[in-house]
């Protein structure tokens, strides 16, 4: 039987963006992505959870990410769950858990706020002719 790590989220950014570059030069990027879901608790009052997820993008998806993310931002994230040892300033090892980013598309502002969604394409591509293939609008309450 294969084996499937695949994390899709839509959120806000709760910073701009970090980017560093490894010794040897290689772009990573870091980030605070929050996702929320509203739900109704068992006395029918409307409820919201936020989710907090760190991204990790590399090489030139970190450069895209440094320079168009902002605080605050809808961006949509594909990419796999990772976890990391450290050590913490106490001396104490702990894990981290993070999601290691392959693609990334940034929302217009609006979408997610009663305002129709726009196109849906990844950073830095042509924009589509009004002859390609229509994109259908994503529902706000997927299942899960």
């Amino acid at each position: 039987m294969s084996n499937l790590n695949k994390v899709l989220l839509m959120g806000r950014l709760g910073a701009d963006p970090e980017l560093r570059y490894t010794t040897d030069g290689t772009p990573v990027a870091t980030f605070r992505m929050a996702t929320s879901e509203t739900y109704k608790d068992r006395s029918g009052v409307k409820q919201e959870r936020t989710e907090w997820h760190t991204i990790v993008a590399w090489r030139k998806l970190a450069e895209i990410a440094g320079e168009y993310l902002k605080k605050g931002r809808l961006v949509y994230v594909e990419g796999k769950i990772q976890s990391r040892e450290y050590e913490g300033r106490d001396g104490v090892k702990r894990k981290a858990y993070e999601i290691v980013a392959s693609d990334m598309k940034m929302m217009p502002s609006g979408q997610g706020q009663g305002q129709p969604q726009e196109e849906r394409r990844p950073f830095g591509s042509p924009r589509p002719s009004a002859d390609d293939d229509f994109v259908p609008e994503m529902e706000d309450d997927v299942p899960m």
